[in-house]
């Protein structure tokens, strides 16, 4: 699962010592293994090749909102990754990684007019579009620019699955994608129009899934679209299948294996020629990484409940407050005594600045360290510097060799990032 082990008592990322990170880099502050990426990424090439058959050439692109730190980037491009984008932002960091364009895909349901013709001008190696709308707008972006980008429907099967109501895409209900019901007359228009070309179709119905007959009956729904599409004359060359295979926050033994979803991928594109694109985001990125923190002081309170006060907090790590997700919790280096119940929380002043409740924890005092496990993805991320709290670095371990890949600023950098207005100045 991961490269995060105890040696000589401590927790190491790969050959470095946590302690040794915290004490150069600070606290709190994210750590990822190379090891644990090149990994995952690996199993799951090795499972889609196994099924090149059904599958063609498939691609691999990164969701980069689940990571978008650019030496992980660039760990994932060395290695042939490609990146789903959803904003021009992304574009442009998965381009400074060394990920070259015609590995890039553009997706999002709310693409301006200038990213599009962003995307146009770099080169991407397809838009997904998900409205009438959109195409509508990429369509005169495009004749504009006289070109003809390759474009993939994204569908709304109405099949939405997760781990939470919060991380759904795929119900009838959620913004993202165009209902199957208008998909085969949007389809049309794309064609009929000489400044797009379509290629294919496109969906994700969520993140976070478990279970595999959800992404199956969506797949199937997209399968079904593919021939339809071809019975009225239209050529469709690639299925972009998404991401959303959901990974072990709490060691789930059931969760499906990554050779497993190849396996069901392929039996429901078999005989379609088409090319398969993933997309997957915590499936390489989530348990590459951790979230060290160091324990403020422990509240006691007379009816016996204990607050572990940690320096980190929501505006962190937000997943918890967001959307009720799970991260272990150990320490980094144990002490001996009984475990016993705590509510892990942060500094910041908000009262959904909670961790846990009642996590049962070995004995922890003031000073120690604590890594939040399988946090590397939707973590840095999703950092701000509410409370004026400076943004959390983030370091990436190679084997025995650790670097700063972002940086902590000062709190003069941050200042300087806000030029006080001309009148209120002396």
């Amino acid at each position: 699962m991961h490269h995060f082990q105890r040696i000589d008592g401590a927790l190491h990322a790969e050959d470095v010592s946590l302690d040794t990170i915290a004490a150069g880099a600070g606290t709190p502050v994210y750590v990822y293994s190379t090891a644990t990426l090149t990994r995952h990424y690996r199993l799951l090439r090795e499972a889609l090749d196994a099924h090149r058959e059904s599958l063609g050439d498939a691609r691999i692109a990164f969701a980069v909102k689940a990571n978008s730190n650019l030496s992980v980037l660039a760990t994932l491009a060395r290695l042939g990754c490609g990146a789903d984008t959803v904003s021009e932002g992304e574009i442009r960091r998965a381009l400074a990684a060394g990920i070259p364009a015609d590995r890039i895909i553009f997706s999002g349901v709310g693409k301006s007019d200038a990213e599009l013709a962003f995307a146009i001008e770099t080169g991407v190696r397809q838009i997904n579009v998900e409205s009438g709308a959109e195409l509508d707008r990429l369509i005169a972006v495009a004749a504009g620019k006289s070109a003809a980008p390759e474009i993939a429907l994204r569908v709304n099967p109405d099949i939405g699955a997760g781990g939470h109501a919060r991380i759904t895409t795929g119900g009838a209900a959620d913004k993202f994608g165009v209902p199957i019901g208008e998909a085969f007359d949007l389809y049309a228009r794309a064609v009929a129009s000489p400044h797009v070309t379509p290629v294919g179709l496109a969906c994700h119905i969520g993140s976070q899934i478990l279970d595999l007959a959800p992404m199956e009956a969506a797949f199937r729904t997209l399968r079904e679209a593919t021939l339809e599409l071809r019975t009225r004359g239209f050529e469709v060359l690639r299925l972009d299948l998404g991401g959303g295979l959901g990974v072990p926050y709490h060691g789930q033994a059931e969760t499906p294996s990554i050779a497993a979803y190849a396996a069901m991928c392929a039996r429901v594109l078999d005989g379609l020629g088409v090319e398969a694109a993933f997309e997957p985001g915590r499936l390489l990125a989530a348990n590459a990484g951790v979230l060290v923190s160091r324990v403020i002081q422990v509240n006691q309170r007379g009816d016996g409940r204990r607050f572990l006060v940690l320096d980190a907090g929501m505006n962190d790590l937000m997943r918890p407050a967001l959307y009720d997700a799970f991260h272990d919790l150990v320490p980094v280096r144990e002490r001996a005594g009984e475990p016993a119940l705590h509510d892990p929380v942060g500094p910041i002043c908000e009262s959904t600045d909670v961790f846990a409740r009642d996590r049962l924890l070995p004995p922890l005092q003031a000073g120690d360290l604590v890594a939040f496990m399988s946090a590397g993805a939707y973590g840095a991320v999703l950092s701000s510097e509410y409370n004026s709290r400076p943004l959390v670095p983030e370091v990436l371990v190679d084997g025995d060799r650790w670097a700063v890949v972002r940086k902590r600023p000062s709190y003069e950098e941050m200042w300087a990032r806000e030029p006080r207005a001309a009148w209120l100045k002396g």
